[in-house]
């Protein structure tokens, strides 16, 4: 993994530009703190890594730190800690981003750790938001990117109408 004092970000790109500012982010994780609403770091790393679908050579040096931090207290994590890597990949797969060589170990090895991280969160209480972020980790860490995309817009009520649909038509 990229080590977060590493120059090497300098070099990477997110939306705005050099990423030198995501290691200074990323440390701010181990907390764990919430994302809720405009919460920082969570605000500023989703609008330079994931902004608007699209993802960035520092996305992928970023997911790894994510995972690392999540695995740190799965039970206890916010639901983005799921939902991040889970986005990284849909958009990488819907977009054919390509991802550095030097970071695709790494950031496969993160991905592949999801679904033993989501079962660490089971004795936890999960309402809608979580279940969905939840699901979608594993199914991005299968490689299955249109669904994690998916599972990201379910909600009980969209679910309803999905198998309205489904068998209706």
């Amino acid at each position: 993994m990229l080590t977060l004092d590493s120059p090497k970000w300098s070099e990477l790109k997110h939306a705005y530009g050099p990423a030198s500012d995501i290691p200074g982010l990323l440390k701010q994780l181990q907390s764990l703190p919430s994302s809720e609403g405009d919460s920082e770091p969570w605000f500023s790393l989703w609008s330079s890594l994931a902004h608007q679908g699209d993802v960035y050579s520092a996305s992928f040096a970023a997911v790894p730190h994510v995972v690392h931090f999540l695995s740190q207290a799965p039970s206890k994590a916010d639901f983005t800690y799921f939902q991040f890597p889970a986005w990284v990949e849909a958009c990488r797969q819907k977009n054919s981003v390509p991802i550095p060589k030097e970071l695709e170990t790494d950031y496969f090895a993160a991905l592949a750790k999801l679904p033993f991280l989501v079962a660490a969160a089971a004795d936890r209480k999960w309402d809608s938001g979580f279940l969905c972020c939840a699901l979608s980790a594993i199914a991005a860490s299968k490689g299955f990117g249109s669904v994690a995309e998916a599972v990201l817009e379910m909600n009980p009520e969209v679910a309803e109408e999905f198998m309205e649909w489904f068998y209706n038509r």
